[in-house]
């Protein structure tokens, strides 16, 4: 008598398989005590993984003493890292507050959080971000030190305030223009020293064309005939006025500046030393000095350079294109410590200075940087700009790509090497040589004749230098 016997169904090699197999990286959860907030400018939506609490989504004030409810209901339900949108300026008071509780705060770029198709709320977004960091496929923005962000919040504000000041410089020059006083026709700079003292003569009242020219520096091209002409004008009491006010704003604006400028360098002196002032390197007869550039007008009225080069380790205003104004504006973006690039090429890509790489299906659709609104890559560019009568290396690099591709692309290629000039001068510990534009160009021309020659030499030919 056979037993009635129930056979279990086999179970396929690609399900065994399957429960041997670990999860891929991507699909593992890296973080699970994460939370995710979108950010806003009247209230924060909070997201926390389901069973930390009753609610997994709340929705928080931007008061602080609602951004402090926030961080005690994260505390006590155990979160440890939050992932935030980097929203306008909305961010900054939650972001400080939760890095100073302990808390581990990534600022992600919002191109690289882009919702999922369908319906978009201020829930689901928050959700998204928790989601995303909870899997760790979120990386946070760069942000410098304490003391880094403190000169670049000096900084900043006074790159406004020359904005602003700017405005009242043509105000002034609208005023003029109205009286028909031609002074900007015949001056280079109207807020230089023979610029001020005629309007500010004019402001008090003067107006013999032959007193107000005689102010003309000795540095000024136009012959005081010329000037003198350009000052005969229309003195109509309301511009006059409109002058007068002008004059005055850009007076305050000016002691605003100045005042700034003590702040940055209290700021500067806290800063270590990187290491001691080496000054036997300096010392041999054969080594070339620099030419000392001109200083810019809206530069600080303190010896910036000396702090540089304490804080700093090397002299960066050696590169062709930097000043001691620009080096510090780079710095108070980038900060001291460079290793948070793996390299050289990593620190450009970041800045926005390399070419793009748009490629789908093979073919590459594009080669455009892409679109950033880094400050220290503005001053880079800013600098690679000034270098087309540059007689440097770089200079010669410059003026030949600019004829072959034009300027804007130019100045994005050199403002790439001087990113990676700067960040290898800083990390390295090392002085920027300088082999000028004869250098360059022959080292271009033996570039050319050796791919020449190798042409010929496909071709069948031979490639002979003609004695002159």
């Amino acid at each position: 008598m056979s037993k009635n016997t129930t056979k279990l169904p086999r179970q396929s090699k690609s399900k065994k398989l399957l429960k041997k197999v670990a999860l891929p990286k991507h699909l593992q959860h890296i973080n699970t005590m994460a939370a995710g907030i979108d950010i806003g400018s009247k209230s924060h939506f909070v997201a926390i993984p389901e069973g930390c609490a009753d609610v997994c989504v709340r929705e928080f004030q931007s008061f602080t003493a609602d951004l402090h409810e926030l961080a005690d209901w994260l505390e006590a339900s155990g979160i440890v890292t939050v992932a935030m949108e980097s929203t306008g300026v909305y961010w900054i008071p939650l972001f400080e507050l939760l890095e100073s509780r302990g808390f581990e705060v990534l600022l992600v770029d919002a191109r690289h959080v882009k919702n999922v198709s369908g319906r978009k709320t201020d829930v689901l977004d928050c959700q998204w971000l928790q989601q995303l960091h909870t899997y760790g496929l979120l990386s946070g923005a760069f942000r410098p030190s304490e003391q880094v962000c403190a000169l670049r919040a000096y900084m900043r504000q006074r790159n406004m305030l020359i904005q602003q000041m700017s405005s009242h410089v043509q105000h002034m020059q609208k005023a003029l223009s109205q009286m028909n006083i031609q002074l900007h026709n015949v001056i280079s700079d109207l807020t230089g020293e023979t610029g001020m003292m005629i309007i500010r003569s004019i402001v008090k009242g003067e107006r013999d064309p032959k007193l107000l020219a005689s102010y003309r520096n000795y540095r000024c091209k136009s012959p005081l005939t010329i000037i003198e002409k350009s000052l005969t004008g229309n003195y109509r009491e309301e511009h006059v006025f409109a002058l007068s006010q002008a004059l005055e704003l850009f007076d305050t604006y000016q002691n605003k500046i100045a005042a700034c400028d003590e702040e940055i360098e209290k700021k500067l002196s806290i800063f270590e030393d990187i290491k001691p002032v080496r000054e036997e390197k300096n010392t041999d007869d054969k080594q070339p000095t620099k030419k000392p550039a001109k200083k810019s007008k809206n530069a600080p009225s303190f010896d910036l350079n000396s702090h540089l080069i304490r804080m700093v380790g090397v002299d960066l205003t050696t590169i062709p294109g930097l000043e001691a104004y620009s080096v510090l504006k780079i710095i108070s973006e980038i900060g001291l410590d460079l290793n948070r690039w793996k390299s050289s090429k990593q620190f450009a890509s970041w800045l926005g200075l390399c070419p793009g790489n748009k490629v789908s299906g093979g073919k590459r659709l594009s080669g455009k940087s892409k679109r950033t609104g880094n400050y220290a890559a503005s001053a880079l560019r800013m600098a690679a700009s000034t270098l087309h009568r540059s007689d440097s290396a770089l200079g010669a690099f410059f003026r030949r790509l600019k004829a072959r591709i034009g300027a804007p692309k130019a100045i994005t290629a050199t403002a790439h090497k001087l990113a990676i000039i700067m960040f290898n001068m800083i990390r390295n510990q090392i002085e920027f040589v300088e082999t000028g534009a004869d250098y360059y160009e022959k080292q271009y021309r033996d570039r050319l004749i050796k791919n020449l020659s190798n042409r010929a030499k496909m071709l069948g030919f031979e490639l002979m230098e003609i004695a002159c």
